[in-house]
């Protein structure tokens, strides 16, 4: 079996070419709904709200336990002038690139070519699913009808076997003080300076005592006071904490270092939120995906480098319900959601090459 590469790139030039981030997915999922159907796979529409669907792409015959994962949202373009696929220099450019429309791609085509050969298991289901770098609404959605033992998420490793995810936290941060004309600013009643306080100390907590934790200041925001002390602030921050740290224990640490930390003047009065708390894990050593992954691998004589996966993704979500997921894709992490997203397109023509032989491998 070997897939086509002129397929492939046509249909990753196409995927990125459509403009579609969270929430306003219908454009791309119509283009693939037709892309699959005419190649003679069994497409199925699973809504996730009046407007958006998931694809779900198997042979029908069974319940799936075996999943193959792949979101086709992407962040907005915000400030990007040029979305769109431009190659250049034996690179892939363009929104959505790297996290994740090249290991989409790489998907769909390998399904095809195991469906064209007739090798596709009756266990295995691919779903392109919508809403990931939002709220995760469609692999909810997906994880509420169906339940999976095993899955490979198509996430950007640089083509690096991932068995162990990091845990995330996203923490929001309010300090309030008191509106008062500017030339009355004091240390007591400004907000933005209890939260600049704060952050500051919360940096240096990181840096000093958890240096596997990598913390992010998000966004930081103000009332718009014009010429007055600003009565509030707020802060979104986010940490994705190694795998072995319990991210409830960490949500509670992070309270008690907030109440600690922030002064007992006027500008004391906050409010604490944590939007998201997902547990990191590692490799089930019971799963035989990593064996079977490391045959392929060494059957393409690529090095074999488990990694971890620093971000949080719709792995944490298929761990939560006990499902094992492996995470492998082409592209780097470093470059999603950059101006300069790329992907090198020999990485993802090599993913596809993995994803058909591991499809084949299952289903012996």
């Amino acid at each position: 079996m070997q897939i086509d590469q002129t397929r492939l790139k046509a249909l990753f030039r196409e995927m990125v070419d459509i403009y579609s981030p969270s929430g306003k997915e219908e454009d791309i999922t119509a283009y693939l709904w037709e892309y699959l159907a005419a190649r003679g796979l069994a497409v199925e529409r699973q809504p996730v709200d009046e407007n958006r669907c998931n694809l779900l792409i198997s042979s029908g015959r069974t319940a799936p336990d075996t999943l193959f994962l792949g979101h086709i949202d992407t962040v907005p373009a915000f400030d990007i002038e040029h979305y769109e696929f431009e190659e250049r220099e034996n690179l892939c450019y363009g929104l959505g690139t790297a996290d994740m429309k090249g290991g989409c791609a790489a998907l769909i085509e390998a399904f095809i070519c195991a469906a064209f050969n007739d090798c596709l298991p009756d266990n295995v289901m691919l779903a392109l699913v919508v809403g990931e770098e939002e709220a995760g609404d469609g692999t909810q959605v997906l994880l509420d009808e169906y339940k999976f033992s095993r899955a490979l998420v198509a996430e950007p490793t640089d083509l690096k076997p991932c068995f162990e995810h990091y845990g995330y936290v996203e923490m929001i941060l309010r300090t309030f003080g008191y509106r008062r004309h500017a030339a009355m600013s004091d240390h007591d009643t400004n907000a933005i300076r209890a939260m600049l306080k704060f952050l500051l100390k919360l940096d240096n907590r990181v840096a000093q005592n958890e240096p596997s934790t990598v913390m992010n200041i998000r966004d930081l925001y103000s009332s718009e006071s014009g010429f007055a002390v600003p009565d509030r602030c707020s802060a979104s921050i986010d940490f994705h904490v190694p795998p072995d740290v319990n991210s409830g224990q960490y949500v509670r640490s992070l309270v008690q270092f907030v109440q600690k930390e922030i002064s007992h003047g006027g500008e004391s009065k906050h409010e604490i939120d944590f939007p998201t708390v997902s547990d990191g894990y590692r490799k089930n050593p019971d799963d035989n995906f990593p064996a079977i992954l490391e045959k392929i691998f060494s059957v393409f004589n690529r090095p074999w480098y488990p990694d971890s996966f620093k971000s949080h993704s719709d792995a944490n979500l298929l761990f939560d319900t006990g499902c094992c997921p492996v995470i492998l894709g082409p592209g780097q992490l470093s470059k999603a959601h950059t101006r300069d997203e790329a992907v090198e397109m020999k990485q993802v023509t090599a993913a596809s090459e993995i994803y058909l032989q591991l499809i084949a491998a299952l289903g012996k």
